[in-house]
């Protein structure tokens, strides 16, 4: 299996390859969604597929949100306790977009905190059909994950990407962070 890992005290973040719908050692999984939580293509697609119609009839309550708004629903049908719906910028529409992508896994990270989660799986937020290029989200993904992680009770943050390439982006950017440590 595809996995690297970063030691961030006595927490962990994980780059794996793999589909974000079975993981069942993580208590919550983020839904990459769009404003109005309605299923979708990509990873709200196979979400919705996988939790089943009950994810859509209780996400819609929570509907429409905004750029980097997180809200938090039952997984249903999925093996996790949760789904953290959150809305990602799209590349070069919502401005700021580093600071909005930034801000999107923020407000997972902390949501997942207050409900007390101990673990939670990431998409690539925002690189599929709303743009980002996947160099640059997978650099402010990994930095703010590594900012944000040892503030929380979270122990285990996991980057799950669905295509040997984009896995390949965030271990390259995972592999810079190893030679840039003092050994």
């Amino acid at each position: 299996m595809n996995r690297k890992s970063i030691k961030l005290g006595s927490k962990l973040l994980e780059i794996v390859l793999g589909d974000i719908t079975n993981q069942p050692d993580i208590e919550a999984i983020v839904n990459s969604a769009n404003r109005d939580l309605k299923p979708g293509g990509g990873v709200s697609g196979a979400i919705h597929k996988k939790a089943g119609p009950q994810l859509y009839e209780s996400s819609k309550k929570l509907a429409p949100i905004k750029v980097s708004q997180a809200v938090i629903t039952e997984g249903f049908n999925l093996p996790n306790k949760y789904v953290i719906h959150t809305l990602g910028p799209v590349f070069g529409v919502d401005k700021p977009e580093s600071e909005l992508l930034k801000q999107t896994y923020i407000n997972c990270i902390q949501l997942a905190d207050k409900y007390n989660i101990k673990s939670i799986a990431f998409p690539s937020i925002s690189t599929g059909i709303f743009g980002y290029p996947i160099e640059s989200a997978s650099h402010i993904a990994i930095k703010t994950i590594e900012t944000e992680l040892p503030k929380t009770k979270i122990d285990l943050v996991r980057i799950v990407l669905y295509t040997l390439e984009d896995y390949k982006v965030y271990e390259g950017v995972v592999a810079q962070k190893d030679r840039a440590l003092p050994s």
